[in-house]
């Protein structure tokens, strides 16, 4: 747990300074833009890079040392904010701001694959929970690494917006550049006892491809139907993903938009706070189609009037309710997935999964810019969804909130009817957690070669027989 605590600390530290470019990048962009569409662009490029990737961060936390993996995700992340830094430089800033030239997307494609290397952390963290986390008190982990996003949320969101409106983008690269050299070398001090190196034995296909992971995902049943579910629960969470802010800013400035994502950022803490200390009930699959329905029900309120302190309210709520919806999801997999392949399970999942989001991010900029926010603004619109949606400067996207998350809620109602929520709801109840070989002195680690002997290696055997859950759509 000491060593479980050290990585979770520096995680913290790189995902605040993960999360303050990120946001001070959006921020950025609208603001100079005013433009939906560049934002959205900028959202779904994050997700769509996710998805091109997953695959291979999951195979490389499978194929090296968990502490390797997030040395290796620092260094890129560090590369990339450098170069990023060095964009800015070259250009003036009236010049760089024009994002139908390319160099606005190349320094906002550096920032993006900062961020986007961070999931590779992310995947290894999760792998970290089972190895050095007792079976039960795994959930209680993941609650803590839910508030720990939280507090990251928090402190950038507020940070990234005062950052922007008063010192510009150019000292924020610089503090990202910092902040981030400072957590490396912090994580070159931390010490993770991970006996060895765990081959699966599917060494006839490649490992960093889809095709190479197809045999970790047959371990778990039904997996790919689950996944088809979240697949289009995405495409409804994307919606989210580029619209939140362009509202947030319509209603505050940009300084006052930081403090308010800080202030709903408590929402992560309170919600992974709830998860730490009350873990997550006998049936974690029902809780997590629960927090869909929650989400569903909240994203067709929230803009339901341009009221300021109601979407601020809904903010607090969603973020309350994310971590446990994170936390389920991880917990669930951490047991029934043997330890060797977890990490190409959550890369598999995330790429899959993640594919849809900038689908819709992509459709929904220009839809919005073009369609949506014109209608609500003539007396048609107003005639049609006046009466829902009230009157105001941003009803366009408020629609889009609404319709969106009607869908999400007549997507979730089927899941539960499903057999595969049975399936998997049986299959967790039945499963015995994996416990995989730590080398608790600390010592050097052994890699093993070849097949490796479940029972010494990742626990005991589980039975093939296992789902997999789906992955709520994200936003944040």
């Amino acid at each position: 747990m000491r060593a479980f605590f050290q990585v979770l600390g520096n995680t913290l530290v790189a995902n605040v300074t993960s999360s303050f470019l990120w946001f001070a990048l959006t921020f950025w962009a609208y603001l100079e833009t005013e433009n939906v569409l560049a934002t959205s662009i900028i959202g779904g490029s994050y997700m769509l890079l996710v998805a091109a990737f997953g695959v291979v961060f999951g195979a490389l936390v499978d194929h090296m040392k968990k502490k390797a993996v997030m040395v290796l995700s620092s260094a890129i992340t560090l590369g990339t904010y450098l170069g990023a830094g060095a964009v800015y430089l070259a250009f003036p800033e009236s010049q760089l701001i024009d994002w139908g030239r390319p160099w606005f997307w190349c320094f906002a494609g550096l920032i993006l694959i900062g961020g986007v290397v961070e999931n590779l952390r992310n995947i290894a963290l999760s792998t970290t929970v089972t190895l050095l986390v007792p079976a039960d008190r795994r959930d209680r982990a993941n609650g803590l690494v839910g508030t720990v996003q939280g507090v990251a949320f928090m402190v950038t969101s507020v940070f990234s917006g005062l950052s922007v409106g008063l010192l510009g983008m150019g000292w924020t690269v610089v503090i990202a550049v910092v902040a981030t050299a400072v957590a490396l070398t912090h994580l070159l001090f931390v010490t993770i006892p991970e006996r060895g190196i765990v081959s699966s034995g599917d060494t006839a296909t490649p490992a960093l491809t889809f095709r190479g992971v197809i045999p970790a995902v047959r371990r778990v049943p039904g997996l790919l139907a689950l996944i088809l579910f979240t697949t289009i629960n995405n495409l409804v969470g994307g919606v989210f993903m580029a619209l939140m802010d362009p509202y947030g800013l319509t209603l505050f400035s940009v300084e006052i938009w930081g403090v308010v994502l800080a202030v709903t950022g408590t929402g992560f803490i309170v919600g992974g706070a709830l998860v730490a200390a009350r873990g997550l009930g006998p049936n974690p699959v029902r809780t997590l189609l629960l927090v869909n329905v929650g989400v569903a029900v909240l994203g067709m309120t929230f803009a339901i009037r341009e009221w300021w302190w109601l979407y601020a309210l809904g903010i607090f709520v969603f973020m309350m309710i994310m971590p446990i919806a994170e936390a389920a999801e991880q917990t669930i997999i951490q047991r029934v997935v043997p330890f060797h392949t977890q990490g190409r399970v959550f890369g598999f999942a995330a790429s899959v999964e993640s594919a849809a989001s900038p689908i819709s991010a992509y459709l929904i900029g220009p839809i919005a810019q073009f369609g949506l926010i014109p209608f609500m603004r003539t007396d048609a619109g107003e005639r049609s969804f006046g009466w829902l949606l009230g009157g105001g400067e941003a009803r366009g996207i408020a629609l889009a909130f609404v319709a969106a998350s009607a869908v999400l809620l007549v997507l979730v109602l089927v899941a539960f009817a499903s057999p595969q929520y049975r399936r998997l709801s049986r299959a967790y109840a039945e499963a015995t957690p994996p416990e995989p070989d730590r080398d608790d002195a600390g010592g050097a680690a052994q890699t093993q070669e070849g097949p490796a002997d479940s029972e010494s290696s990742t626990g005991p055997v589980i039975p093939c027989t296992r789902d997999h859950t789906a992955q709520l759509g994200g936003t944040a």
